[in-house]
C-alpha cells in the first residue's frame, strides 16, 4: 500500500524542545481509536505544534497544540508527519 506521506521524512518525534512545526497529516498506519484521539486533540493538517517540555526519562514530551499542553509518547509522535 502506498503511503500518502512517503515524500515527507519529518515526524513530530524529530522536533527539538523549543522549536515549532506544522502538521502535514497522520500516517495511515495510525487508525482506529488512536487516530481518533489525535484528531480530537486538534492534530489536523495545518496545525502549529511547539515542543515545550521533556520528561526526565525523555518520553513523553509535552507539546503546545492550539494553546493546550498535551503529553505525547514517541510511538505516537512518530506517526505525525510535519514540516519544520
Amino acid at each position: 500500500m502506498n503511503n500518502t506521506y512517503e515524500q515527507f521524512d519529518k515526524h513530530l518525534s524529530d522536533l527539538e524542545i523549543g522549536k515549532s512545526c506544522r502538521v502535514i497529516g497522520i500516517n495511515e498506519r495510525c487508525n482506529g481509536l488512536e487516530r481518533r484521539r489525535l484528531l480530537d486533540l486538534g492534530i489536523l493538517p495545518g496545525t502549529l505544534i511547539k515542543a515545550e517540555l521533556q520528561s526526565p526519562s525523555g518520553d513523553p514530551i509535552a507539546y503546545r497544540i492550539r494553546d493546550t499542553i498535551i503529553g505525547l509518547r514517541k510511538e505516537q509522535t512518530c506517526l505525525i508527519v510535519v514540516v519544520m
